[in-house]
Formats: structure tokens, sequence, C-alpha cells
């Protein structure tokens, strides 16, 4: 199995796709980068979707819209965020980041003063630090170790209880396996009052439980907004997909389940 993901070699998603084995890994500068090379070559894509600090993740909410993909499968991690540099702390003059990370460690960074530039990734991060006088990055362990950078703060995350949501696609649906949630993209037809609460409703009215509801730029311009919606599996489940399409355009991004690693690598 091919899987491509963020690179270079030392980010979250790297540390995350080597779980699944022995399989041909292709690192990719960016996330759109990975979905292209998903719908093209029909490859499995491992991506981040949203953070419990941070939220979702805007590249790739923007991709789930652009390419003909399918989530088949959601994956959850614990991220420990540390401060690397070959200098001690009091010496760093500008640390780099990736703007998600900032966020997840903003406290710490705002209350450091130094200026904070940002990266596609964490192992950008830990590269650009390693070429530029006076820096440092914030990363992971693993990068610092890979890039043999001395940590000088370790776990420096808002939260300790810090967790992203990362998620398989696939430009083919999961047909098999048990399955216990959905994700669409709903865009709304019209703007009118009430309309978010007649969306909503649909899920409402059936006891369909809304894991996720998250609303995102339509990108038509000032006060338009798509919605991304999770939802658990459930009777009228089909009856509430008919509904919606008769109120906005839907586009239905697939069923699937938690993934283990350790049971793909069979596949």
């Amino acid at each position: 199995m091919r899987i491509a993901t963020l690179g270079p070699e030392g980010t979250f998603s790297h540390e995350l796709a080597q779980e699944f084995g022995e399989n041909e890994i292709l690192l990719l500068p960016t996330i759109r980068a990975v979905f292209a090379r998903v719908e093209q070559e029909g490859c499995i894509g491992l991506v981040p979707l949203e953070n419990s600090e941070a939220g979702g993740v805007g590249a790739t909410m923007d991709a789930l819209q652009m390419f003909d993909v399918y989530i088949v499968g959601e994956l959850f991690r614990k991220i420990r965020h540390h401060l690397g540099s070959r200098l001690p702390f009091g010496e760093i003059r500008m640390i780099y980041a990736h703007p998600q990370t900032h966020e997840q460690c903003s406290e710490f960074l705002d209350a450091s003063g130094v200026e904070v530039v940002h990266t596609r990734s964490n192992a950008e991060s830990a590269i650009a630090a390693l070429r530029t006088p006076f820096a440092g990055a914030v990363l992971s362990s693993v990068a610092a170790e890979r890039y043999s950078i001395p940590i000088q703060r370790y776990e420096i995350q808002n939260s300790p209880n810090n967790i992203t949501r990362f998620i398989l696609i696939s430009r083919n649906p999961e047909i098999e396996g048990k399955k216990a949630k959905c994700s669409v993209i709903i865009d709304p037809k019209i703007d009118r009052v009430g309309l978010l609460h007649d969306l909503l409703g649909v899920y409402a009215k059936r006891g369909i439980n809304l894991t996720r509801i998250e609303s995102r730029p339509s990108k038509r311009g000032m006060g338009s907004y798509i919605f991304f919606v999770d939802f658990n599996i459930g009777e009228g489940m089909e009856e509430a997909m008919k509904e919606l399409r008769s109120l906005a355009v839907m586009k239905e991004l697939g069923c699937y389940a938690e993934v283990n690693p350790q049971e793909w690598r069979s596949r």
C-alpha cells in the first residue's frame, strides 16, 4: 500500500504513516499536493483534519471541497510540541512554527516575546531552524531526534489534552467493514432566515447525533458559507440525506470508522 502524506521526514503525519507498517510513504510538501496525488494515482492519503485546540485544518477542508476523494477512516493522536534549538532558550531570536502549531502553543510563544515565522510543516520548521542563526523551532520529539536538535523546552502546547484527528482519504469510498460515522459538505442554495435551523432539524427530528459542524467561507463573497457536518450512522439516515438535497447542494465525503493502523497492514 502506498500512503501519501505531509512531509518532509519528521512531521506528525509522517510519524503516523509509519505505524501502517512496511508501506511506501510518499512525502509531499503540502496537504493540497497529498489530495492531488490521491486523486491522480489512487494511493491512500493521510492528512490532519482538526485539532482540539486550533480547530479545523483549513487546507484539508478546502481540499475536501476541491478534489474527488472520500474519507475512508479516521485516527486520533495526542500531540506533544517542544521547543528545539542548538542554542539555549535565552539566545533564541526567532522561532519557526506551523500556523496550527502556533495556535496550539500560543500561550508559550506569545509569552516568549520571540518573533514567530510560519512554515508548511513542523519538520520544515526544524530544517529552517538549522539554517538560520539564533533560531529555534516548535517540533515533535521524533523531528528533534531526526534532525539532531536539542530540546530546550518540553511540552509547550497550551493543553495537556492536545489531540489531532487525522483522516485517511481515497478516490474510492470504503465499502467493507463496519462504519460508525459519515461526513458531508452542505452548500445552501439560498440565504434566508431559519435556514441553518432547518438544515440541522433534518438530523434532530430523526434522532441522528451530529458529532461536528463547522462553517467555512464559500469564497463567493462575504457572508456566504458552507458547512462541514459529521454525524453518527443511525436509522433515518437515507431519508435525512434526501431531505437535505432539497435544501442545499450536497457533497458526500463517505462513511467510515476509526482505524487501527496494525489492522490495515494486511490490506
